[in-house]
């Protein structure tokens, strides 16, 4: 893609995410979601596959939908109540309606089918921009409008994506779309919390975001997505496939890793809101979500193929890791001593 093209298409994205985040008004927040859905079609069609292209089609459907949605929803508030202040959706109607919307832009089940497609049939940096930087405007709709939407409603969708997340990446080869379906399980774990704590919800989706640009990265960096291209490549990079490791347990929230502080604060917050039942619920989905992450960090670490189809080892390389990945890897793996700083933070 031309270099020029690519500049336009980022700074669009900026300004969209910029535009949503920062406006009161419901018109403007619509324009931002807008502006950042025609950035990121070019960069996912890039390749001119026809996977990308079907990726970026059904992108395009999908978010098109939405935003229509969203729309009608605001529309139908101002019918009502005469305001078009984005903190003032008070009518019943316009949340339900609200709620799918944004459900869908995100990706929560039930309307999560689109996303591992998109993801499969974009490349690893444009799938990073749809796990991290497309989510933050409907999260950030999600956090101004948290006081207003059905708790319960968004309890049942939060357990139903954790588990599905969970249960769906289980069979999967394809890396990327066990990032999807990780995707899915990890935005359960943040629409479960909004209603009581909505800043709990932004620190989990920026933890996350840490994590998944780490594996993205590190991931694109070693060329792997798929399983069996991934145990070939311990002879690349050794230091990087021993951080990636890390990083996806991390993602499984083990302890002592930074992933393990959302969850734990989570989990505390739940049982403080008399919602202990649910929070175990979602503690033991998550190990679904923990089965495919040992599988990818197993794969990450082994040294030799486990099966006899001939695989062509890669050389070992001594291009320098890029300082951006050593960064994101270490915080990915090492926040969870100073919790009582970043919780405050937040």
């Amino acid at each position: 893609m031309n270099p020029q093209a690519k500049l336009i298409f980022t700074i669009s994205l900026l300004l969209g995410t910029a535009i949503t985040i920062s406006s009161n008004h419901w018109i403007m927040a619509w324009a931002g979601l807008e502006i950042n859905t025609l950035a990121i079609l070019p960069l996912i069609s890039k390749s001119h596959h026809p996977r990308a292209i079907e990726a970026a089609t059904k992108y395009f459907l999908v978010q098109a939908t939405a935003s229509t949605l969203l729309l009608f929803s605001s529309m139908t508030n101002a019918w009502y109540t005469g305001q078009w202040d984005i903190t003032q959706l008070t009518h019943p109607i316009s949340c339900l309606i609200l709620t799918s919307a944004i459900a869908m832009k995100l990706g929560l089940v039930p309307f999560h089918f689109w996303f591992p497609e998109v993801l499969q049939g974009a490349p690893l940096t444009t799938g990073l921009l749809l796990a991290t930087v497309m989510k933050f405007p409907p999260i950030t709709l999600f956090f101004l409008t948290s006081h207003s939407l059905n708790p319960t409603l968004l309890t049942c969708m939060a357990i139903l994506s954790a588990a599905l997340g969970g249960w769906m990446g289980l069979n999967q080869t394809q890396i990327r779309k066990i990032l999807a379906f990780s995707s899915i399980a990890h935005l359960g774990w943040m629409t479960i919390i909004i209603s009581f704590d909505p800043k709990l919800t932004l620190l989990s989706f920026y933890i996350y975001s840490l994590m998944t640009a780490a594996t993205f990265l590190a991931l694109n960096s070693i060329k792997a997505l798929k399983l069996t291209t991934l145990m070939t490549t311990w002879t690349k990079t050794p230091s990087l496939n021993a951080m990636l490791f890390l990083t996806l347990l991390s993602l499984a929230g083990l302890p002592p890793l930074t992933g393990f502080l959302p969850k734990w604060l989570i989990i505390q917050e739940l049982t403080k809101q008399s919602m202990a039942p649910a929070a175990t619920v979602i503690s033991l989905l998550s190990l679904l979500g923990l089965f495919f992450y040992l599988r990818l960090a197993y794969c990450t670490t082994i040294t030799l193929p486990p099966h006899t189809t001939n695989h062509m080892k890669q050389w070992h390389t001594n291009k320098p890791t890029h300082i951006t990945i050593a960064i994101l890897t270490t915080l990915s793996t090492m926040l969870l001593p100073i919790s009582p700083l970043i919780y405050p933070l937040s």
